[in-house]
């Protein structure tokens, strides 16, 4: 005999986009801040688009967003000892989400 499982649904269990667009959530002190304001920083894909983020947040997290800022930060120059190198650049995007949603990025808290 089968027993009857009911899969219990997540965040993000449905989502098709999230994964090719969000790398994941941008963590300190002025991010945490700013979750006061509703305000959200991910770190994305260089070549995500504002529209891609937003259906990506919906998707994922089942919230409304309201308004996406991007920023783009460029690969620098650094010496590795001896070895010159490149340190990766990387683009964020700072969500804003409708008032009353929320996003829970930390478990136990």
């Amino acid at each position: 005999m089968a027993k009857d499982v009911k899969k219990e649904k997540t965040a993000g269990s449905e989502s098709k986009v999230a994964y090719k667009v969000l790398i994941s959530p941008w963590i300190t002190e002025a991010s945490t801040a700013q979750m006061e304001l509703n305000k959200y920083v991910f770190k994305v894909y260089l070549e995500a688009t504002k529209g891609e983020i937003k259906k990506a947040v919906e998707d994922l997290y089942k919230v409304k967003v309201i308004s996406v800022r991007t920023t783009s930060i460029p690969k620098k120059f650094r010496n590795y000892g001896r070895t010159p190198g490149w340190k990766a650049g990387l683009k964020k995007a700072t969500v804003t989400l409708k008032e009353g949603d929320k996003i829970e990025l930390f478990e136990g808290v």
